[in-house]
């Protein structure tokens, strides 16, 4: 092993250690099935939004994000900014009424709101195929990552998230990686923090100025002048800010918090700490238009914050950045896949496995179905190669956007809403938003008006989804549940008044 292999391999090591060592110390609190689901429903604001942060700031994040400011420009700022604002929404609308509705999972949302057995089963297919698009790019990211740090096939580094990530999940399932990923996002943050300001001061002392990677203004459209990319701009904000309420992984969260009130103040640490993080991946990208010509001239701008410490530093200092940056990357990967697969393993747990045999209910069948969340995605990420990881999780953040956030807001807020609206409007958004994002992950990329659409869908699919519901729920009107006034009574009483 060449020497500027081991301060890779030394911070993966050190990250599963510590990653598998804080789960089995979580272990010891997990003993319910509750616990494993929602943690028994006891987590505070602080942890929670620790934890939060932890599985949301995945590989899009911690590399995409830089590689895209290095390639882009400023206006590829609107994805940091998206994915932080989304929880803005969230607050709104969705974070305490969803509390409060005493449900595990959004399939368990949808049916208490609605009576129907059809609609849970349509959102169990779309958390657990959200999740699995969520869940590929991880896996591509990790194999990204070890392939940089230590020259490993990409495949070594799918293979070694996936094996750590079910260990965890299927340990002490939510209880467990809550202390796991609250851990994690503390150390993304260091990870990402103490290098840049290193690599700050080195480039001040060595008084280089500004590059100019990919042209003299740092401020190029998302995808070019003109209409198509005003369109592609306004679509990518419109997915960013509507999916985050979608995201099975983030939703579920929220069931963890033992209130309503504690699911807002939790909300609210949530955005400080994203604030704080987004602040970092612009550090890199600015240093990168002076010493990344390089990455950008070979198409590898997602190994940016990967390569840049060793680019600016010779010796052991570019060592130990390196290490640092890799662990904090290796974390990004472990903690999202984590969430991801305690919610779709929550999912495949209540729909199917605890109904194929008897036997298997419970925790049994909460670890089998950890074992289906885990191994599908990671053949489909050995499969599926060259698929920027920020747009992979874009793609999935415009399948939440078009399906779960016109089922929650109007769930909340509308009484009308009725079965059969649902589950038109769930079908719209779903084919549209998930038919685009197959057919670009399968590589189809026409030019023009056809392509921006089908990179890009939110902006025809979350209208086209809201309207079809509203529309059909109003068609339907007498289908609309008995239930539906107390609950949504239920849904915005908060606890105190109704004790």
């Amino acid at each position: 092993m060449e020497r500027a292999d081991v301060p890779g391999l030394v911070a993966v090591v050190l990250v599963t250690v510590a990653t598998l060592a804080i789960g089995t110390w979580g272990l010891r609190f997990s003993r319910t099935t509750s616990d494993f689901f929602v943690a028994s429903r006891t987590v505070r604001p602080g942890l929670n939004a620790s934890a939060i942060g932890g599985e949301y700031l995945s590989a899009a994040s911690f590399l995409g994000i830089a590689g895209l400011l290095l390639v882009g420009g400023a206006d590829m700022l609107w994805y940091p900014v998206g994915w932080t604002a989304g929880y803005l929404v969230l607050l709104v609308f969705v974070a305490a009424p969803l509390r409060r509705s005493g449900a595990y999972t959004l399939p368990d949302f949808a049916e208490a709101r609605l009576g129907s057995r059809t609609v849970r089963a349509v959102c169990s297919l779309l958390v657990v195929g959200i999740g699995w698009l969520y869940l590929i790019p991880q896996f591509e990211g990790a194999g990204i990552t070890l392939r940089s740090a230590i020259g490993a096939p990409e495949w070594v580094g799918v293979l070694v998230v996936a094996a750590v990530v079910l260990a965890n999940v299927t340990s002490g399932g939510m209880r467990s990686v809550t202390f796991v990923q609250a851990f994690q996002y503390w150390l993304k943050l260091t990870a990402l923090l103490v290098p840049a300001a290193v690599l700050v001061a080195v480039w001040w002392g060595d008084g280089r100025p500004a590059g100019t990677v990919g042209g003299d203004s740092w401020s190029t459209p998302v995808a070019g002048d003109g209409g198509i990319g005003l369109y592609t701009t306004y679509s990518l904000i419109a997915g960013l800010f509507l999916g985050t309420m979608g995201l099975p992984h983030v939703v579920v969260r929220f069931y963890t918090n033992p209130d309503g009130r504690a699911a807002r103040r939790t909300t609210v640490v949530v955005l400080a700490l994203l604030g704080l993080f987004y602040l970092w991946p612009p550090v890199y990208a600015a240093l990168g238009r002076v010493y990344g010509e390089r990455l950008v001239a070979e198409g590898r701008s997602d190994v940016l914050v990967l390569e840049l410490p060793r680019a600016m530093l010779d010796g052991v200092g570019g060592d130990v950045l390196t290490g640092l940056v890799t662990a904090g990357a290796f974390a990004a990967f472990l903690s999202t896949s984590s969430g991801l697969a305690i919610a779709v393993s929550g999912v495949i747990t209540q729909d199917v496995t605890s109904r194929l045999v008897s036997e298997h209910r419970g925790v049994a069948a909460f670890r089998m179905a950890a074992m289906v969340a885990v191994v599908i995605p990671v053949f489909a990420a050995l499969l599926v190669r060259n698929v920027g990881v920020a747009q992979s999780v874009g793609l999935a953040f415009a399948v939440a956007a078009s399906t779960f956030c016109p089922l929650l807001v109007l769930g909340i807020w509308w009484r009308r809403l009725t079965d059969t609206g649902a589950l038109a409007g769930l079908v719209a958004g779903g084919l549209g938003a998930g038919g685009a994002a197959v057919t670009t992950l399968a590589g189809y990329s026409p030019g023009g008006w056809t392509g921006a659409l089908l990179a890009q869908p939110a902006a025809w699919s979350v209208p086209l989804a809201a309207l079809v519901m509203v529309a059909v729920s109003l068609a339907t009107a007498d289908r609309e549940p008995a239930h539906a006034r107390r609950f949504l009574v239920r849904l915005h009483t908060p606890e105190s008044l109704g004790r």
